[in-house]
């Protein structure tokens, strides 16, 4: 298949992803435009409540109202059609902090409360990947809830990728160790660790995660170590409450989010950017090994227009 022809497959996936936000959030704006509105305090206010209402979050929705005004007012604007186009490039340019390369050996870390989808979205990552060539490696690092480790286990199977394993209520730590060894012995880029996604105790969820990086940081030191905390979009802002929990406890270099296929809230994403100012790697919009898309803010915003 041609690289042109993937593009739109993936973009179209995109789209159909962001379907029950389109009805949510953009299709109002554009019966707005259609109506002709005047530019005035009521189109902004009623701006505001569809961005509010597609889980924008207030202080993303407020900079971006704010911008509007000032860009209407500086270029003269006085059609809805007009302000629709200056709002889109608003939202990229709100969205778009660029991820940075990815350099291997890498260590991928990942977090996130139960339920989010975090192992299926290892498995994708996984299989990602490692279609492009890459030598990927499993790390059960999830040792409390019972099954987490067979769970991963069959998507290691699937992908075809090593798993490094120990017994339910082994030490975390523990677990990661030998990850890393069999990972350097095996020459592999990527050694993906799955962590327990427990929240409401704090201050073991920080222990564990700092006592898992000290182990990464003295045996692994050349490894590009990343935390990446994998978010649910359908919870709205209860996931960017998670966000802010997670980042008081870890660095967090990246976020994931899942299930936008499922949400006319996709707006989280803009809320997340201007509440964490981390990036969006990647978002995943279906079930299918293909549905977890690397995040661009420009693709995003079209597909949502």
């Amino acid at each position: 298949m041609s690289e042109e022809k993937k593009k739109k497959g993936l973009f179209a996936r995109l789209r159909e992803g962001l379907s029950k936000t389109r009805g949510n959030m953009t299709e109002k704006v554009d019966e707005m435009v259609r109506d002709n509105r005047k530019i005035d305090d009521d189109f902004y206010e009623e701006l505001e409540d569809i961005l509010v209402m597609a889980d924008c979050g207030m202080k993303a929705t407020t900079v971006i109202i704010d911008e509007l005004k000032a860009r209407v007012k500086q270029q003269n604007v006085k059609d809805a059609a007009s302000a629709r186009e200056i709002l889109k490039a608003i939202m990229v340019e709100q969205m778009d902090i660029p991820r940075p390369p990815l350099q291997w050996p890498m260590v991928m870390l990942m977090v996130g409360v139960n339920g989010v989808g975090k192992t299926t979205t290892i498995g994708k990552l996984a299989l990602r990947f490692q279609s492009i060539g890459r030598r990927v490696m499993l790390c059960a690092g999830d040792t409390f809830r019972a099954a987490a480790a067979e769970q991963l286990t069959v998507w290691a199977e699937r992908a075809r990728v090593p798993i490094v394993k120990h017994d339910e209520g082994a030490d975390p730590a523990a677990v990661v160790y030998d990850g890393i060894q069999s990972a350097k012995a095996q020459k592999a880029d990527l050694l993906i660790v799955d962590t327990a996604g427990r929240l409401h105790n704090k201050k073991n969820l920080m222990d564990e995660l700092n006592k898992m990086r000290r182990v990464i940081d003295r045996e692994f030191p050349e490894a590009d170590t990343r935390c990446i905390l994998v978010l649910d979009a359908t919870t709205g802002q209860n996931g960017l409450q998670q966000a802010r929990a997670f980042k008081e406890v870890a660095e967090i270099g990246g976020i994931i989010l899942t299930k936008l296929d499922g949400t006319a809230k996709g707006g989280i994403a803009l809320a997340i950017r201007q509440e964490l100012e981390v990036p969006v790697w990647y978002i995943g919009v279906g079930e299918g090994i293909d549905d977890l898309q690397p995040f661009s803010a420009k693709d995003f915003v079209e597909a949502l227009f």
